[in-house]
């Protein structure tokens, strides 16, 4: 009898394990959480979120993402905004009723709170679909190459379209003050083919000469990133 009670209880047993591994596996895919601080042999990072920002640092739109972040150079801080669909009366437009969107990301010294760089990419005078907007949980701080001078990625997709088309999809990365840039397209569903399978557009792109001579590192990461947050 003892041992029939045992057959019984392992398929349980062994029930109640995949859920707990499903269980772990689940909780990978979840948001970062704010403060979470994470360390390399040459690289302090921490998510930040908008209260964290010092006020002597101005960012224009809405705050999106953040990080503070030591490395052998220094302490400094990211921050990526969005203003979202408006009119920027500084740009000029051909139409009354058109609209404007802008992304920004920029790197503080906290040391001297000196701005180290600055993006800043937009869609104007935009009459049908307008979108300027940072991928979700993609900005990030890494040391790749294990020099032990920070890479700060962001990556995001820029539109003005009135149809089904892929929008402009952009990897920016900063060594340092060193720019390195991978531009493509979103991929997107256009429709199915005669016997089921799905037919796409885009998902292409292509890296620019600091990326091509760089370390393959960066153009892995940068692939993977891509693959990753690609769809529109």
């Amino acid at each position: 009898m003892k041992k029939t009670h045992l057959l019984y209880c392992l398929p349980f047993l062994f029930f109640l394990h995949c859920k707990e591994e499903k269980k772990n596996s689940i909780s990978e895919t979840q948001s970062p959480e704010v403060n979470q601080v994470e360390k390399t042999d040459s690289l302090v990072t921490t998510r930040i979120d908008s209260s964290q920002v010092p006020k002597a640092l101005k960012y224009k739109g809405n705050f999106k993402e953040g990080f503070q972040w030591k490395d052998k150079t220094g302490e400094y801080i990211v921050v990526t905004s969005e203003t979202g669909k408006y009119r920027n009366e500084n740009f000029p437009h051909e139409n009354d009723d058109s609209a404007d969107a802008e992304v920004f990301g920029q790197s503080y010294s906290l040391e001297n709170n000196q701005l180290v760089w600055k993006v800043n990419d937009f869609v104007k005078d935009c009459m049908v679909d307008i979108d300027a907007e940072f991928k979700k949980n993609t900005l990030s701080v890494t040391d790749l190459d294990k020099n032990g001078i920070a890479e700060v990625w962001i990556m995001y997709k820029i539109a003005c379209k009135g149809d089904v088309s892929p929008s402009d999809l952009k990897i920016i990365m900063y060594e340092g003050k060193q720019k390195f840039a991978m531009r493509g397209q979103t991929k997107i569903r256009t429709g199915m083919e005669n016997h089921g399978k799905p037919v796409f557009e885009g998902g292409s792109y292509t890296f620019d000469k600091a990326f091509q001579q760089g370390p393959k590192t960066f153009r892995d990461y940068a692939e993977e990133l891509w693959n990753k947050n690609r769809e529109d």
